[in-house]
């Protein structure tokens, strides 16, 4: 398997090809803004940085921490510290975790069965992560015969291995919520009430009155937090609600309401330019 070195190459080489890929990136590619995708994602920090939003959780960083980012979660990395942020990224497509899992070994267990005072990060040890470098190696091999079988099978190791590492630190970790992960408590608050109120009428003015501050404070503070616009992220939420609607079954109308959208030309444009194709086309996709 070529390992990839762009975030987006990879994500749509998971996408094309229905299994999993793998990006080992450096700061020559841009941090992509806050973002939501159809892939479950793995992230792992080589030199470190400072921040990382995963839906409405902040969490420093360091070298070592590795991430699970379930399908439909919004996340952003912003304030990178060092010159080189060196990460892997790993992007799965959940079917194919799924497929892979047994009726006693659930692969899928680190993305979906999270505690909410455990979040999304856990930190490898050295060992740990020389055990992790060593399987991203393996994978990297794209000159041997049956190199799709080794793949699969370097894959599956490697999630049993992370798992297991996830289901022992989940267990063992008992941390209050205000030291991890790290807060922004009034943001978080805007975000949840977001997130809570998709609905809604969410419009800079009536979010500034109900967390009584100024339209142009409300702005200042939510980008300087997220590194993004509170409309991008109200948008970018609306549409993931959106696609689980019509995974679920939902009609292209139900769902433009169902997610908050009052216009329904507006729906279509907005959902075809985020997603790349329109929403009855991502239905009969996913059906």
């Amino acid at each position: 398997m070529k390992i990839c070195n762009s975030c987006k190459t990879a994500i749509q080489t998971c996408l094309d090809s229905q299994t999993f890929a793998a990006a080992h990136l450096y700061n020559d590619e841009k941090p992509m803004a806050i973002h939501i995708h159809d892939c479950c994602e793995i992230y792992f920090s080589i030199s470190g940085g400072k921040q990382f939003l995963i839906d409405n959780r902040f969490y420093d960083f360091a070298p070592g921490d590795l991430f699970f980012i379930n399908q439909y979660e919004s996340h952003y990395l912003s304030q990178i510290d060092s010159v080189t942020h060196e990460r892997i990224v790993l992007s799965i497509y959940p079917d194919y975790l799924k497929k892979c899992s047994t009726t006693e070994t659930d692969l899928d267990h680190c993305f979906t069965c999270r505690d909410t005072s455990f979040g999304h990060k856990i930190t490898l040890s050295e060992e740990e992560q020389k055990r992790f470098h060593y399987y991203i190696h393996k994978l990297g091999n794209d000159e041997e015969y049956g190199q799709d079988i080794l793949d699969h099978a370097i894959f599956l190791e490697m999630m049993t291995f992370l798992n297991c590492i996830f289901i022992r630190k989940s267990s063992e970790q008992t941390v209050p919520a205000a030291e991890s992960p790290s807060y922004h408590a009034q943001i978080n608050e805007i975000l949840s009430y977001i997130n809570q109120n998709l609905t809604q009428d969410l419009a800079i003015k009536n979010l500034a009155e109900h967390f009584y501050l100024s339209s142009s404070h409300l702005c200042k503070i939510f980008k300087d937090a997220t590194g993004t616009t509170i409309n991008r992220y109200i948008t970018a939420k609306r549409i993931t609600h959106a696609k689980e609607l019509l995974t679920e079954g939902s009609s292209v109308m139900e769902a433009c309401e169902k997610c908050g959208f009052r216009d329904y030309s507006n729906f279509l444009k907005t959902f075809t330019k985020a997603v790349g194709i329109s929403p009855k086309k991502y239905a009969q996709y996913e059906h």
